[in-house]
């Protein structure tokens, strides 16, 4: 058995693991770049090494080497499906806890895969999967298959560059989009199209496989429930198939497996349709461990990172095909940093405080001080629960959820839990375009009075001044001639800019908000909590202050909430309207720029793509005008609010 495994990725899995060496005694050495000083997977380890990338093969086999490492953990995501960084360990004495590499380009292509496997008879979606098709090679295919179709890059995987077409008319600008994602993320830009299944279900299986020929299979997960081909809340076993279903796709599954000499711990995805689930189509092999094996992991007991190490040091396989034994419900949920009622934009800033639920499994990266950039992916933490039966996990998942807290930065739970209270998922009714037909149900982010009146309390608390003994006129009870009038606060929060007036103290007050009649209310801070009466309705926050940004995070139920001073600035809509700089909606990397200084544009015209966190995001023109000044070109990074370019209506931009 190893002695000492290197952990070739950062963030939650690279958390994750470390914990299964520590079990198994085994000594964790991780790695980290200049973004991740301080963070929590090199805490943890045992001993770290800085790279200058997690991508670079050479840095990565060199910490092992320097530290002593045998065997190299890749987790998932950057180099874990390099065929390349595999053979690079071998070549350095070390163990790739992974699949072969022979195993890993063989799946690594979807083109080659499908062959591969549709060769080993497992069932693959109708479509045209030839090597190196030009656009018009996969317009000629998509026609001959029929709409709508999906155009996916060969490479990679993830969900990048996958696109769902519908029309013929969108094809080839859909066909330019998804080999610009593929060229960008893989490097390979070859393109597939296939049918695309309606009413689909996304139902993977999990596989087990030992370098002594056998291959066995823990069950399914459920991973129906997608935005943009991501998955957000997975779930073991599906509440889609029967027994005998199961079976038949685990053996599929196997046979996979068998078929490129597998080795280790991986995934095989099928695409189900909700009108026949026993038919089934192969999608792709993650020749990896899943974000979503937690789940796989509270239904069978199994260890995956544990089997991992095992197989990766040369043991067979401790557990045979019938000793797999499938108890109870788990249900997974990603937290992102992101902001579901702005599009799902990446977010990002320092974690001020930080709540986890008691009693679930966290796997979390998470601390107090964390600071969340945009140079990773959004995810920031899993929340994890089992339950004797599918509505009980259910409920102990959205009551976790209930319970998490990122202050500081903004993020997906109240979204989470909106969708796990949907009654479609509720019932097991679920396919990959069910959160994608509902979301602005599942996205509204209307901010209640008791948020602003909570906040204006919460300021009033700082203004009292303190001691035993206080000179009425310090009070800031807006004493006026003639009576109180309250304190004033002009606040935002989402798109809703208000003025809370507060007549009392905060122990005894009387809040109006933009005018509304007045409410009783009271708070008291009792350390990182805010307790709130408002209107009869006790509420309990979290609180944290973001003094830099002069910002107050409140969090309650699962939403946070950023509470931020305003101007109410007279004539800013007017200005809007007129036209004006067009700023980054999040911060990231210039993808595209689309117009020049001196074009003539029209409202709503492209003007620069940025990316972030996989996400694509068009900046568009505001109004009918000249695009009079461009301060960004492509590969630049850019800051969250950072002026793009300017656009001028035309009568202003004479001479």
């Amino acid at each position: 058995m190893f002695s000492t495994v290197l952990i070739a990725n950062r963030g939650e899995i690279a958390v994750r693991v470390h914990r299964t060496l520590s079990r198994m005694g085994i000594r964790s050495v991780a790695v980290y770049t200049d973004a991740d000083v301080g963070a929590r997977h090199v805490r943890d380890a045992d001993e770290a090494v800085r790279v200058d990338s997690y991508l670079s093969i050479e840095a990565v086999v060199a910490a092992a080497r320097e530290t002593g490492a045998e065997a190299v953990h890749p987790g998932y995501g950057f180099l874990a499906e390099n065929a390349d960084f595999a053979r690079a360990c071998a070549d350095a004495g070390l163990v790739f806890v992974g699949p072969p590499p022979a195993a890993i380009e063989a799946m690594g292509d979807k083109i080659r895969a499908k062959q591969t496997v549709g060769a080993a008879g497992v069932p693959v979606v109708p479509g045209r999967n030839l090597a190196g098709m030009s656009d018009d090679d996969l317009v000629g295919a998509a026609a001959e298959v029929g709409f709508p179709v999906l155009v996916k890059p060969s490479a990679g995987g993830g969900g990048k560059g996958m696109r769902r077409v519908d029309r013929e008319r969108d094809l080839r600008p859909a066909l330019e989009s998804a080999r610009r994602a593929a060229r960008g993320a893989f490097g390979d830009d070859t393109l597939l199209v296939e049918r695309f299944v309606t009413n689909p279900r996304h139902i993977e299986i999990q596989v087990l496989a030992d370098a002594h020929g056998t291959v066995i299979h823990l069950g399914e997960r459920e991973c129906s429930l997608q935005r943009r081909h991501q998955k957000i809340v997975e779930e073991a076993p599906s509440p889609l198939l029967s027994p005998a279903d199961r079976a038949r796709m685990g053996e599929a599954a196997a046979d996979a497996a068998r078929s490129v000499g597998y080795q280790g711990a991986g995934t095989v995805e099928f695409i189900v349709s909700t009108d026949r689930p026993d038919e089934f189509f192969f999608m792709e092999m993650n020749t990896r461990l899943q974000v979503e094996h937690p789940v796989t992991e509270l239904v069978t007991g199994i260890d995956l990172v544990e089997q991992q190490i095992l197989v990766a040091a040369g043991r067979p396989l401790a557990v045979g095909q019938s000793d797999v034994d499938i108890r109870g419900h788990a249900v997974e949920a990603r937290v992102y940093a992101e902001d579901p009622a702005h599009g799902f934009l990446p977010t990002g800033g320092t974690v001020l405080a930080l709540a986890e639920p008691a009693g679930l499994r966290v796997d979390s990266a998470l601390r107090e001080g964390t600071v969340v950039g945009s140079s990773y992916d959004p995810m920031l933490a899993k929340v994890v629960a089992w339950g004797p039966d599918r509505e009980s996990a259910l409920r102990k998942l959205s009551a976790g959820l209930g319970e998490t807290a990122v202050l500081g930065v903004g993020t997906n739970v109240a979204f989470l839990r909106a969708l796990l209270a949907d009654d479609d998922v509720r019932a097991g009714r679920l396919d990959t375009g069910l959160v994608e037909r509902k979301l602005d149900g599942l996205t509204k982010a209307d901010v209640p009075d008791a948020v602003f009146a909570a906040a204006a309390l919460d300021e009033l608390i700082a203004l009292r001044p303190a001691g035993d003994v206080t000179d009425p006129w310090d009070v800031p009870g807006g004493w006026r001639l003639g009576g109180a009038t309250g304190t004033p606060f002009l606040l935002a929060c989402g798109d809703r800019q208000v003025t809370v007036r507060v007549r009392g103290l905060p122990d005894a007050a009387e809040v109006t908000v933009d005018g509304g009649a007045p409410v009783r209310a009271a708070a008291r801070r009792d350390g990182a909590r805010l307790e709130v009466s408002f209107g009869g309705r006790v509420t309990s926050f979290h609180r944290a202050l973001d003094e830099a940004a002069d910002t107050l995070w409140l969090a309650a139920g699962g939403t946070t909430w950023a509470v931020a001073e305003h101007s109410l600035l007279a004539g800013e809509s007017a200005s809007a309207a007129a036209g004006g700089p067009v700023t980054s909606p999040m911060p990231g990397t210039v993808l595209v720029v689309k117009a020049a200084v001196g074009d003539h544009v029209a409202a709503g015209a492209p003007l620069v793509v940025v990316e972030a966190m996989k996400m694509e995001h068009t900046v568009t023109a505001p109004v009918d005008g000249v695009l009079t000044e461009l301060n960004v070109q492509a590969g630049q990074q850019v800051a969250l609010n950072q002026p793009l370019a300017v656009v001028t209506p035309p009568e202003e931009a004479q001479p």
